[in-house]
């Protein structure tokens, strides 16, 4: 099962390394991994997604709150919450391939950053399947030149917050 997991970590040299490792340390790959600034310039969100078992993301879970850099974690998937992502794709267009793109740009409410008729540049924010689609969509229109994407970032539905969960859930570790 795929999980997106939000993780509030001090923002210390090498606490990423370490929280990264022990994903890598268990024979799990990162899917995405997205780091950002909070409001508290002494702590960093994380969201990441991974794939694996209920049971065994549960467990890299407990042990990602023994690390003494983690402030809170909350997997999402848990929860109703919003995961989005942006892309932003670079497209070699062939002779009127340019009036296909603003057909693409405009069914998926993209925006065309560059409209240079030869290579155009398109930008899109919404779900993980939406991009999915979107790239292959924009792959028949011209040739992929480049494709740049964030990796999901994702807040629960609804007032809780990582801060508001930590009150209610204690970490262990």
């Amino acid at each position: 099962m795929r999980h997106v997991i939000s993780v509030l970590l001090q923002n210390e040299v090498g606490a990423l390394t370490r929280m990264t490792g022990l994903f890598s340390n268990r024979g799990y790959n990162i899917d995405t991994l997205n780091v950002a600034p909070t409001d508290d310039p002494l702590v960093s969100r994380v969201t990441l997604v991974i794939s694996g078992s209920d049971k065994a993301i549960a467990q890299l879970n407990t042990q990602l709150a023994k690390l003494v850099d983690v402030v809170n974690i909350h997997d999402m998937t848990l929860g109703e919450h919003f995961e989005r992502e942006l892309a932003i794709l670079k497209l070699k267009l062939q002779t009127g391939g340019y009036a296909k793109v603003i057909g693409l740009a405009k069914e998926f409410g993209a925006d065309i950053l560059d409209d240079a008729q030869i290579s155009c540049t398109i930008q899109l924010t919404g779900k993980p399947a939406m991009i999915d689609e979107f790239v292959r969509a924009a792959g028949r229109i011209g040739e992929l030149s480049a494709v740049a994407r964030s990796g999901s970032v994702a807040v629960s539905k609804g007032e809780v917050t990582l801060s508001s969960y930590a009150r209610h859930h204690r970490l262990t570790g």
